[in-house]
């Protein structure tokens, strides 16, 4: 990835810092897009201290003139992109009859229209330079539904739809669209969970134990590297078995 421009969304924290750090060992330039200002600059930070250039940006990926700002911007330091990590999401968890408008919309517009945003001004990069990698974070969710998940898993299936929508459109222009699906991944959210609770968590998952940020950011890396060039519109599973 020597010399890729890499744009990370969510790249603050979890599975977005894995992700950034990950591609920056391989020598990728980083733009680390947060709405937390904080988060972004701190990794930031990180991926310089390993001699590759970065920039944070705060960002509001649900908007679309925040977005078009956080592609000018790297257009201005890099002249252009040419990997994408569609990684932003929130939870608003609430079973149906429960769920505020407000908590569907919240969740909708940060974690699936985002990724139309943020792929809508990417590809009017990456077709012009005739290459280019998409890289979206979906879920098992997506799959096997969950209940107290309705918002979220409606988003990560979307993804899942406008992941294979945009691979058919873009392959021509070299232009390749995929995603990722965790499972249970081991975060600061799972470690704060019963005992009980986790051991029925591991019980669905055949490899017996949760995942770990940098299992997503391998497979996450694959998608984004030359080794990937003839795949486009598949989800590679991160879940140990939980979904076969």
């Amino acid at each position: 990835m020597k010399d890729r421009v890499a744009i990370v969304t969510g790249g603050g924290r979890g599975i977005g810092r894995a992700i950034a750090l990950a591609m920056a060992s391989r020598g990728a330039k980083i733009a680390v897009a947060d709405l937390n200002a904080a988060d972004a600059e701190a990794v930031s930070k990180e991926v310089e201290s390993l001699g590759i250039r970065s920039i944070p940006v705060v960002v509001d990926v649900s908007q679309e003139e925040s977005v078009k700002e956080l592609f000018g911007r790297v257009k201005e330091e890099f002249g252009g992109v040419d990997i994408l990590v569609n990684n932003a999401g929130i939870t608003r968890d609430a079973l149906v009859l429960r769920m505020k408008e407000e908590d569907w919309d919240s969740v909708i517009n940060i974690n699936l229209k985002s990724v139309f945003l943020c792929s809508k001004e990417a590809v009017k990069i990456m077709a012009k330079k005739r290459y280019g990698r998409i890289v979206n974070i979906a879920s098992v969710v997506a799959f096997m539904g969950n209940p107290g998940q309705a918002n979220y898993s409606a988003s990560k299936a979307g993804i899942v739809g406008l992941t294979k929508t945009v691979a058919r459109e873009y392959a021509s222009r070299g232009i390749t669209s995929n995603a990722v699906a965790p499972g249970f991944i081991q975060t600061a959210m799972t470690d704060a969970l019963p005992e009980d609770v986790k051991e029925q968590m591991l019980g669905s998952i055949p490899l017996g134990r949760f995942g770990s940020v940098d299992d997503v950011a391998n497979a996450v890396i694959f998608l984004a590297s030359e080794a990937s060039g003839y795949i486009t519109g598949h989800v590679i599973h991160v879940n140990g078995g939980m979904f076969m």
